[in-house]
């Protein structure tokens, strides 16, 4: 945990250096559909598929370290859904990414297609970051357009002459996400149904299941299907029928200028409350200076898996040309403390001077963090990064896991509001006392003047209670080597029905 959090810190602190790139993580030829505020509606919320979108931001290292498995994703969702990425770090994007109610990053949301057109339904995908487990949950939610049949309903369904064409799957699985996935292709032009009572398809000459059986019109002879059970032999099958559907739909016709411009005033104007704060959250992150130090085409090239390089100097690209670039310094991340013991012997012994705790948030989701955390981290190792700079002495502080048990007690000693939010607090347990950062920004100035107060011992502190108890220094526990874990490759040889 503690090296994850290192990695985060890191991630942001070297914003205020102007070494992180501000450009879209995912490249050109990434299987990742990249998408904007503009063709989201387009691409996104008018189309028939199901899709799930990351909102990201290039500075974000949960984002980076999410590439590898969002792109297999991609790679094995290809043909069933859409996977799909949106820059909230780019100045059009912001107000849409705030709409969405987007407050930290990455943040995965599943979209799929809703009763009316353009309406989609959209969730928050909390489960597990890995490949697997996105194309597993991206899968469930392709819509079903595939009807349950069977004797007489069966008959009834191929006489019916309001769709010409109709497949029929023969099967005693569940409709599997390829022929739900084959159904949304084809929605309007073939039909799909599925029968998994034996006696239902004897009456088709079908004896063995899985089998496809093709209506190409009513009173038309079946055609059954031969060929090994996957999405392209189906496709070729079916194509001399009807061609997949267009995706994504047709843009609605243009509206007039005068209509337009009102339209977009209206829009900007809803959409500005909600985006202020997320905006000014991401700016706080990224130096105005950036572009004058790469040039605006510059992006910094990652390593081979994808990832940030650390070393230095790292090369970015500009216009084209590839070439060194020169980082004078690097701030370093705020140390952690990840465990009970570390926190009691940094700060929490009986003789422990002076100390800054940034008690992070209780995580749902470990491979989240908000913005307001990011900010208050990346603030603190800035000022802790001039003070070395001047060589001038600072007292210590620290990030605090919130998953760290000493931190939960500690919150519960001080009976600090937020349970599970992010708690700045300076104690001295030497001296018997505490203060908690009260300011509800977390710019520089204020995150100076918090610890310029605590030097000079201004302002108001409160007596550490008597729940609260120092404890002695203690032993360091032995870390066990992690294992290695490879993930397995969540796509089978063939897709089953």
């Amino acid at each position: 945990m503690a090296r994850s959090l290192d990695s985060i810190i890191l991630t942001l602190t070297l914003i205020f250096n102007l070494f992180f790139p501000v450009h879209a993580i995912y490249s050109k030829d990434s299987p990742v559909l990249q998408v904007n505020a503009r063709t989201y509606n387009s691409l996104i919320a008018q189309s028939n598929h199901t899709s799930i979108v990351e909102f990201y931001a290039p500075w974000c290292g949960h984002c980076q370290n999410l590439k590898p498995a969002y792109e297999k994703a991609a790679k094995n969702l290809a043909g069933y859904a859409k996977v799909a990425a949106i820059d909230c770090d780019e100045e059009a994007n912001k107000p849409f990414c705030g709409q969405m109610g987007v407050q930290g990053f990455p943040t995965l949301k599943i979209v799929k297609p809703g009763s009316k057109p353009g309406r989609p339904i959209v969730e928050d995908y909390t489960g597990p970051r890995a490949a697997k487990a996105i194309v597993e949950a991206v899968k469930d939610k392709i819509p079903n357009h595939v009807k349950k049949l069977q004797d007489s309903a069966l008959d009834s369904w191929l006489k019916d002459d309001a769709t010409t064409a109709k497949a029929v799957v023969f099967s005693d699985k569940p409709i599997s996400p390829l022929v739900k996935s084959l159904a949304v292709d084809f929605l309007g032009n073939i039909a799909f149904a599925q029968v998994k009572d034996k006696a239902s398809a004897k009456t088709y000459g079908v004896s063995e299941f899985p089998s496809i059986l093709l209506f190409p019109a009513p009173g038309k002879d079946a055609i059954t299907y031969d060929g090994e059970i996957n999405r392209g032999g189906l496709l070729a099958f079916f194509a001399p029928i009807a061609s997949p559907n267009p995706d994504p739909a047709p843009k609605p016709p243009k509206s007039s200028k005068s209509a337009k411009s009102a339209k977009s005033s209206k829009k900007a104007q809803a959409s500005s409350s909600a985006s202020a704060q997320f905006s000014r959250a991401s700016e706080d992150h990224k130096s105005s200076d950036f572009e004058d130090f790469v040039g605006s085409s510059a992006t910094i090239v990652l390593d081979g898996d994808g990832n940030i390089p650390t070393d230095i100097p790292i090369s970015i690209v500009v216009d084209g040309e590839q070439k060194p670039a020169v980082v004078a310094h690097v701030p370093q991340p705020l140390p952690t403390l990840a465990t009970s013991t570390e926190l009691n012997n940094a700060c929490l012994a009986p003789k422990s001077g002076n100390c800054i705790l940034v008690l992070l948030p209780v995580k749902q989701d470990p491979d989240e963090i908000s913005i307001t955390a990011m900010t208050a981290l990346a603030g603190f190792a800035e000022i802790v990064d001039r003070a070395h700079k001047r060589k001038a002495n600072l007292l210590p502080i620290y990030a605090v896991p919130g998953e760290n048990e000493g931190s939960l007690k500690l919150r519960q000693d001080l009976d600090l509001s937020s349970e599970h939010g992010l708690e700045i607090v300076a104690i001295n347990t030497k001296r018997g006392w505490w203060r908690h950062y009260s300011a509800k920004a977390y710019n520089l100035s204020d995150l100076e003047g918090f610890i310029d107060a605590i030097k000079l011992g201004e302002g108001s502190k409160n007596s550490l209670p008597p729940s609260f108890t120092a404890q002695e220094p203690e032993p360091e526990p032995e870390q066990p080597e992690p294992e290695l874990v490879q993930e397995a490759d969540p796509s089978p040889d063939h897709d089953e029905l």
